[in-house]
């Protein structure tokens, strides 16, 4: 099939970086596995304590294999399906910036998850079974700069993915000529 440049570039870099995320998600499920490992039952860490300190953690391997394997491989796959169906492409510049958007967002929602599990997971096992202190002293204890952190990079990841749909959603209304 002939695709559009901009198609084949964006499908390029989709594609390497499914691949790397996929390697990545299964790393950070062995991290998990390990860390857990440190931080076993114990009468000091009952099984309520537990989940509560290794949630955080056990979230990103999920999140990593969601937010950058199975969308950025749904965006490909949606994209070609509508060529295959014979819908005009959708244009450079929305899959550009979209593209451009999305994927570095993605790898920092992940970041910020990393972050936050091995944030509480150290503090308990350094001794603070307090979660609101461990919560208070998250970024230092600066609440400004973490909504900075989580607005920026969710920001991004909804408008970049937003373009991306809404321009292939207008796409759908027309036939290619």
């Amino acid at each position: 099939m002939n695709f559009p440049e901009h198609y084949r570039v964006a499908f390029r870099t989709y594609l390497r970086f499914i691949v790397i995320m996929l390697i990545v998600a299964l790393l950070l499920g062995i991290m998990f596995q390990e860390s857990a490992k440190k931080t076993p039952f114990s009468a000091a860490l009952p099984a309520g304590v537990h989940i509560e300190t290794m949630i955080n953690l056990a979230l990103v391997h999920g999140h990593t294999f969601l937010i950058g394997a199975l969308i950025p491989l749904g965006v490909t796959w949606m994209l070609y399906l509508g060529l295959m169906l014979g819908h005009p492409p959708i244009g450079e510049k929305p899959l550009g910036i979209g593209t451009r958007l999305y994927l570095p967002a993605a790898v920092g929602a992940i970041i910020l998850m990393l972050y936050k599990g091995y944030h509480f997971q150290l503090g308990v096992r350094a001794g603070e079974m307090d979660f609101r202190a461990l919560d208070q002293s998250y970024f230092f204890g600066s609440h400004a700069l973490r909504a900075a952190a989580y607005g920026i990079t969710h920001t991004a990841l909804a408008v970049g993915l937003g373009m991306i749909l809404v321009s292939f959603w207008k796409t759908l209304k027309k036939q290619a000529s």
